[in-house]
């Protein structure tokens, strides 16, 4: 799969933009986050290399998806070509995601292409109350959804689910999908 670092200045200045709209310290954050405070300074100062589950704890903790925690600035008109785009890494899983478009506030839903390589399967935490996550593959063939209820889905299957619970990602082979995470 291709490596890329995640979008360091973009999550710095949405990771302090979103900790000053709540009004807590970033010591409330990180404690709220699971994090120590020295990973998330590092974060707000653009150095580290954060991975999808501290982003995503980050996002719980702030109340906000994950999306606005990567998403780049809007653009009157916005071409993400294939292999590019803000790329955020598992630190557990082969298991990539790559953010295509993030809801507005009037349209909770963010976009992404998962790309998953056959190994550690990607346990995800629950995310924002009332998260929905509808997943279809284009390739390969995934094991997907909540713990206990996961279904083997392949090329042009669909599966939704909840996202506000524990659930999990298993490529059975190397495959890519397209996810969009509904935020109702």
């Amino acid at each position: 799969m291709h490596e890329s670092a995640p979008p360091l200045a973009t999550i710095a200045a949405a990771l302090r933009r979103e900790r000053e709209r709540a009004g807590i310290s970033l010591a409330e954050l990180a404690r709220r986050a699971g994090l120590a405070k020295s990973t998330l300074s590092q974060l707000e100062a653009g150095t580290g290399n954060p991975s999808i589950e501290t982003l995503w704890s980050l996002g719980v903790a702030l109340g906000v998806p994950f999306s606005r925690l990567v998403e780049p600035p809007p653009a009157r008109v916005r071409v993400i070509r294939a292999g590019e785009g803000p790329r955020v890494q598992s630190d557990r899983a082969d298991f990539v995601a790559t953010l295509l478009a993030a809801g507005s506030a009037h349209a909770r839903r963010d976009l992404y292409v998962m790309e998953l390589e056959p190994g550690e399967p990607r346990e995800a935490a629950a995310h924002i109350p009332d998260s929905v996550e509808h997943l279809v593959v284009a390739a390969g063939r995934i094991l997907a959804g909540p713990a206990g209820e996961q279904v083997e889905l392949g090329p042009g299957d669909y599966v939704s689910f909840p996202g506000d619970v524990p659930h999990y990602y298993e490529a059975l082979e190397p495959a890519w999908a397209v996810l969009v995470m509904e935020h109702r």
